[in-house]
């Protein structure tokens, strides 16, 4: 049992209290001088004593009996689904059309505030570019093709759509406004890693981003002649990572986190074809309106209009 820190009686003092009152026949007033209370503390401990014997001596809980505008259990129980599946408390609230404050409090209160990490934490050195185009970081990442719904939904290994081969998502991600271009494309080939790094290119350029480096992982595409051509007709430095140290490449590596956490798994999808059609509705949301921690809460859109 944990008493009041402010408290001046115990339950031993309050029962020695009741005694001095019902047994040795003290006056109310009397014992409260005697115990440093008012008289109506004497009073209550005397009804508490009448009404529940020795346990209402006892301190109870300030918690209040009821809350009215406590978040009903229905709507806990849908944050914790989704904090379970990792999604950040700003993205429950927009999910929920919730209060930021109110999901935050909630994730604490079910122990959920803060999610530990799957793998030890690796100490990194944080850099961001102050102009747009001053870095593009580019990556692939390799997805499987399905005809029909498969063990990541129904949980079971054998859903598997076999033989249907897999698609290649190209990501390009600007440094400074995480404006993000991404194609999916049939291998990971020199030829189509120097293709798309054109089409990327160009795209920026639309949007008033003039591109000056790319960034690249040791992969074959990248190190081809055929991709260092591209990069010099482009007018484009081409930086590498170091060897083994993907986490230099983080902020492509973090936005394709980002890309298979909100599009290629975050809804069920009947086929691949049905996936692919999907990207570009995900991107402009994610370009225009999805807020960026890194950028406060603003889009990368809205990061861009502010630079240019």
């Amino acid at each position: 049992m944990r008493l009041h820190p402010n408290a001046k009686t115990t339950p031993s003092s309050r029962s020695l209290l009741v005694r001095r009152v019902l047994h040795e026949r003290w006056s109310v007033r009397e014992t409260a001088r005697a115990f440093g209370v008012s008289p109506r503390t004497v009073y209550k401990w005397l009804r508490r004593f009448e009404a529940e014997g020795r346990r209402g001596l006892r301190d109870r809980s300030s918690q209040p009996h009821r809350i009215p505008h406590r978040t009903p259990p229905a709507r806990e129980r849908a944050i914790e689904r989704l904090r379970r599946r990792r999604w950040l408390a700003w993205r429950i609230a927009e999910r929920l059309q919730m209060a930021l404050s109110t999901v935050s409090a909630v994730l604490r209160r079910l122990g959920l505030g803060r999610l530990p990490s799957r793998t030890q934490a690796v100490p990194v050195r944080r850099y961001q570019w102050e102009q747009p185009g001053d870095l593009l970081h580019l990556d692939v990442k390799k997805l499987g093709r399905f005809r029909e719904v498969g063990h990541r939904v129904t949980g079971k290994p054998h859903d598997r759509s076999r033989g249907m081969g897999w698609e290649y998502a190209y990501v390009c991600v600007d440094d400074a406004t995480r404006l993000a271009y991404v194609e999916l494309l049939e291998n990971e080939q020199a030829v189509t890693a120097e293709a798309f790094l054109r089409r990327a290119v160009r795209c920026y350029r639309s949007r008033g981003v003039h591109a000056r480096r790319v960034m690249t992982d040791n992969g074959s595409p990248f190190v081809s002649n055929l991709f260092a051509e591209a990069c010099d007709d482009l007018g484009l430095r081409h930086i590498r990572t170091r060897p083994y140290t993907p986490r230099t490449n983080g902020k492509a590596e973090r936005f394709i986190q980002t890309l298979q956490r909100e599009w290629a798994y975050g809804k069920t999808y009947e086929t691949s074809a049905g996936r692919k059609r999907a990207l570009p509705a995900w991107l402009r949301y994610y370009n225009e309106r999805r807020p960026h921690r890194a950028l406060g809460m603003k889009p990368p859109k809205a990061r861009l209009q502010e630079a240019l």
